[in-house]
């Protein structure tokens, strides 16, 4: 099925840059809807937060500050959308079925951000996720965890910079379990686009489950031709092989499971899914 409807959320304007681009050309790529939601704080969330101690006035001082901070935020990040909009040829409106353009719209509302994009979501074909401002971790993300735990679809992480291309050159981490399953499955229409696939496999990734050729057979069905390569963890970590054969590729996209196992487990001990998050510099299409 086409990418009809992709959700961006954005809520800063540096590494917001990039997954707008990335936004955008998805969008152009399949003459698809881009709504870009930006998420103001409530400054009645605040309240709680204030602590004791705070006089009401006080409280209150603190959220007109947090209005004028948000207003201040919603203009710059509007103003970077009409920019990129702009830029990339995109026309600013409501979605055109079958007029074969590309369109955008901006959202604004106040909220917490986890708890409405994660519902936004839900009515998506894809949601793209900024890449985490410097200093930031991305394996905690908020946001990118509410999409993938609570949204039901895929959830395109996009690179601190913006690529070049997306799409063409596609890399499939399989490992047989019910998520890169998903995964395959979000990942079919942009195979069927692609100029080339490869599917990913490692004796130290797999799990119980249909092996890498297995995959390579059942995409044939789709009339997408899949060559298989096998990959070798570097120091032990299996993540960091698998982004090194996608590099090796040339891949523009790389398509994979996420949290076969537990998040908790890890964000304390590590895992594959955790590295991609805070290593990749491609473009990374995750479904659980």
């Amino acid at each position: 099925m086409p990418l009809r409807k992709v959700i961006l959320l954005l809520n800063e304007t540096a590494a917001g840059k990039a997954a707008l681009d990335a936004a955008l050309d998805t969008a152009r790529l399949w003459q698809a809807h881009l709504t870009v939601l930006h998420v103001r704080v409530d400054a009645r969330d605040v309240a709680p937060l204030a602590g004791e101690g705070l006089s009401g006035a006080m409280i209150e001082d603190m959220m007109v500050a947090t209005e004028k901070e948000s207003a201040v935020r919603a203009h710059d990040v509007r103003v970077l959308f009409e920019q990129a909009v702009n830029a990339h040829g995109v026309t600013i409106g409501e979605p055109r079925p079958g007029a074969g353009v590309a369109t955008a719209n901006f959202v604004s509302v106040a909220g917490r951000e986890e708890e409405i994009i994660a519902q936004q979501a839900r009515l998506a074909d894809l949601t793209v996720i900024p890449h985490p401002e410097a200093g930031q971790d991305v394996s905690s993300s908020d946001a990118l965890h509410a999409v993938l735990f609570d949204s039901g679809r895929p959830v395109l992480l996009a690179p601190a910079a913006a690529p070049k291309t997306i799409g063409r050159r596609i890399c499939v981490g399989w490992n047989g379990t019910a998520e890169s399953s998903s995964a395959v499955q979000a990942g079919i229409p942009w195979m069927k686009q692609a100029e080339t696939v490869r599917i990913l496999t490692s004796d130290d990734y797999q799990r119980r489950g249909p092996g890498a050729a297995d995959l390579a057979a059942y995409l044939a069905l789709h009339d997408i031709h899949a060559e298989v390569a096998t990959f070798r963890p570097i120091d032990k970590s299996v993540g960091a092989g698998l982004i090194a054969s996608a590099r090796e590729f040339g891949a523009d996209l790389l398509t994979m499971g996420a949290y076969s196992q537990s998040r908790l487990r890890q964000l304390i001990l590590g895992g594959v899914t955790r590295h991609i998050l805070e290593n990749s510099d491609l473009p990374v299409l995750m479904s659980r």
